[in-house]
């Protein structure tokens, strides 16, 4: 009699555990959530990588800039200086 009562319990609880558990609709919502999530990071994530690629560019097209200005400084200051050194 304990045995049957046992087993009787068990598939109770069994059954109990399974009809509380989620529905699948639940768990494609889930899975579908997950899915969103590691898209929105991925987007995330390329939109910073091309942003620091673009700060990057702007960086060095600036230093090229800059080296071109120091460039012809350099050299019209050479030529001022050439010309003073004739005149006298």
């Amino acid at each position: 009699m304990k045995k049957v009562l046992s087993i009787i319990a068990v598939a109770a609880m069994t059954t109990a555990f399974v009809a509380c558990g989620p529905s699948k609709e639940e768990m494609e919502k889930r899975e579908q959530m997950k899915q969103d999530s590691i898209a929105a990071v991925e987007k995330a994530k390329q939109d910073s990588m091309a942003a620091a690629i673009a700060e990057q560019e702007k960086m060095a097209q600036e230093a090229a800039e800059k080296m071109k200005q120091d460039s012809i400084h350099m050299a019209d200051s050479m030529a001022m200086a050439s010309k003073k050194g004739k005149k006298h």
